[in-house]
């Protein structure tokens, strides 16, 4: 198989399909360093991708894995080349928000926690397991691994044992296939003070870890806004998100070259898309 190398997602502009995002706004939005958040590249999406939830960057062949909320179906879009969306079905319709790639094993979650693991056998034949979260009265979105601690992490949306001012996160051990206490809490009151708030209920949409910096980005649809932590989970920024270009960001992932890829749900606002924030670096 041929494999499409380029640096950074250097994409051919293709009319009415990928077009540079850009509007004018009251409010100053500011953006981590080495990226533009006002300024992505946009890749519109076919409509059975309305309520994609979550994204993974394929760096093997540039493309995006992808899950649409409440399908239970598997597309593979290639964001650089005009071609048709790969689809598999793997489980009944049902509320999945995030997924992983990891060892050629894909990991998706749903809200209650379960976690779906799996395995391609043949181009069109996959094998699936399904691990069930031991809790109940939970909310998740958001799913990202930790090669550091060989663990794939589950950010509380809305977990009954949080209080307004944290919270909580689990863990899913892939050696040891079980779930554990998460690693660390977030400090929503933190996010609340950069963001001028007296208190918000934080509500994680997507995670991520940067390629580059190591630092973990945190999204929130709800909030509109980006969180920079370190991996043990305490806050260094926050970034507010101009809800005319993020009107429903439900996915993050990285490129291998540092590129922050988010997925927009339509919204009933026109179509799904994935928008690319190109990382550039600041000459020395």
């Amino acid at each position: 198989m041929k494999i499409n190398k380029f640096p950074g997602f250097n994409f051919c502009i293709i009319a009415g399909l990928i077009f540079c995002t850009s509007c004018s706004s009251q409010n100053q939005y500011t953006s981590p360093k080495g990226y533009d958040l006002e300024h992505p590249v946009k890749v519109n999406l076919e409509s059975s991708l309305d309520e994609i939830s979550g994204i993974n960057y394929y760096a093997k062949d540039t493309s995006v894995f992808a899950i649409s909320d409440a399908t239970g179906s598997l597309y593979k879009i290639f964001p650089d080349r005009n071609v048709m969306v790969q689809k598999w079905k793997f489980g009944k319709n049902h509320d999945y928000e995030d997924l992983q790639l990891q060892d050629s094993i894909f990991y998706i979650l749903s809200s209650s926690g379960d976690i779906m693991r799996i395995k391609f056998i043949t181009a069109d034949s996959i094998q699936t397991y399904e691990y069930k979260f031991p809790a109940q009265k939970v909310e998740f979105e958001t799913l990202y691994f930790d090669s550091a601690l060989n663990q794939l992490i589950l950010i509380c949306k809305d977990c009954k044992e949080d209080k307004k001012k944290e919270v909580s996160t689990f863990a899913f051990d892939i050696s040891a296939q079980k779930y554990t206490n998460g690693p660390y809490k977030i400090d929503a009151d933190k996010i609340a003070a950069m963001l001028h708030e007296d208190k918000i209920k934080f509500k994680p949409s997507a995670a991520a870890i940067n390629p580059l910096t190591h630092e973990l980005y945190i999204l929130s649809s709800v909030n509109k806004a980006i969180v920079v932590a370190d991996k043990n989970g305490n806050v260094k920024n926050v970034y507010e998100l101009n809800p005319s270009i993020y009107k429903q960001p439900e996915g993050m992932a990285f490129t291998h070259k540092g590129d922050l890829l988010i997925s927009n749900e339509s919204a009933k606002e026109g179509a799904a898309n994935i928008l690319i924030i190109k990382y550039k670096k600041k000459p020395a």
